[in-house]
């Protein structure tokens, strides 16, 4: 089938995107579903910061191009390839961006998130299987991005890609649930495994960020610090549960939380992806304190952390990789926690955009003058 898809031929191309398209809206060709795999209809997908990393080229550099992105969505099953048997057609569904083949080390230990065999079918620009199944109109293959695609208005992906959702939950906003909430909320409760009562200090207010402020107003965690270099997103951290604020543009972060923490936080969440604000993250904590690193820095960086703390002190730096979730467990559980008004997913929103708005929605996200924009394929 024809179907319109954005897809990027050339990283690194300067912005505004707006006048240098990295994204071309075109028609491609959308071989039928193969064995274990699904067709969906894309009814909605978030553009992600992880995303405009590929399109800067400062992560997954070495991915091959041309390439539709788009990992955060959901949609509807239209069609089933033989051997498909978790999922039916019209089932709702939100997106993994880590296929689950669930029989390898990670994923028999309840680490789906770290599957070997996603991990390498990403890298390679793959679906599971290895097939690719997106071509130009002049039949070059085009790569998948997390094995989903989802900048398109359908889809073909590995069964192990999607998490059928309740008819209930919005499929407009459903998207949210598989990547800003489950890694924020995640870093939160899987991760750390932060206990009420206990202090909070989240480095950047993007969606994830956000997220993150969510998870620790969900387990009670006090107080919570939000710290960022734009002063005009702290407001909406406030009311998702911040108690504080720290314009980090004209205040030293870590004298500050140090103060207000009384010499330090029990936990500190880096969700920028700076080497330099994960290392102000580590130094922020109070001895026995945890660093997690939620942001995925670029791939040629490294961070420097006073070694000693980590002896002297027990101080713990440690990763969070889309929440440490396991994503048919947690998308569920955080779609229920939206329904009942225990997650206000809604105030990450931006207005939506179209298809054809995808490289000026990117410079919004690049400039920091929005948080979630959502694709709508369907009115």
């Amino acid at each position: 089938m024809q179907v319109k898809a954005a897809v990027l031929y050339e990283v690194g191309k300067a912005a505004p995107y707006a006048d240098s398209k990295p994204l071309k809206v075109e028609q491609v060709e959308l071989a039928a579903p193969g064995p274990g795999e699904v067709l969906v209809e894309v009814v909605s997908a978030g553009l992600c910061h992880s995303d405009l990393s590929v399109i800067n080229g400062s992560m997954y550099p070495q991915l091959p191009n041309p390439m539709i992105l788009g990992h955060e969505a959901s949609g509807v099953v239209r069609e089933v390839g033989s051997g498909v048997t978790d999922l039916k057609v019209d089932d709702h569904v939100v997106f993994s961006f880590v296929p689950m083949c669930g029989h390898c080390d990670n994923c028999a230990v309840g680490r789906p998130v770290l599957c070997k065999n996603g991990s390498v079918a990403n890298a390679r620009g793959t679906l599971l299987s290895g097939a690719r199944r997106f071509s130009t109109a002049g039949g070059q293959p085009i790569s998948y991005f997390t094995a989903t695609s989802a900048f398109s208005q359908f889809t073909v992906v590995s069964q192990e890609s999607l998490v059928a959702i309740d008819r209930e939950v919005p499929l407009d906003k459903a998207a949210l649930l598989g990547c800003a909430l489950i890694t924020g909320v995640g870093a939160v409760v899987n991760t750390a495994r932060v206990a009420a009562g206990e202090s909070v200090v989240i480095f950047g207010l993007g969606g994830v960020g956000l997220s993150t402020i969510m998870g620790a107003k969900l387990a009670g965690a006090s107080p919570i610090i939000a710290v960022d270099m734009l002063p005009s997103k702290f407001d909406l951290a406030l009311r998702l549960g911040a108690d504080h604020t720290i314009d980090a543009s004209k205040n030293d972060p870590v004298a500050a939380i140090r103060e207000l923490t009384r010499g330090g936080a029990a936990y500190a969440f880096d969700v920028v992806g700076n080497t330099n604000v994960l290392a102000q993250a580590f130094s922020a904590i109070r001895p026995g304190g945890k660093a997690i690193a939620v942001g995925i820095p670029p791939s040629d960086k490294f961070v420097s952390v006073h070694a000693a703390a980590m002896v002297l002190q027990e101080k713990v730096l440690q990763g969070s990789f889309m929440g440490s979730a396991v994503p048919r467990r947690d998308i569920a559980r955080l779609a229920h926690l939206y329904m009942t008004g225990k997650l206000p997913l809604e105030e990450l929103l931006s207005p939506s955009i179209t298809l054809e708005e995808i490289n000026t929605g990117f410079d919004r996200l690049a400039q920091g003058t929005a948080i979630r924009q959502l694709i709508r394929f369907k009115e």
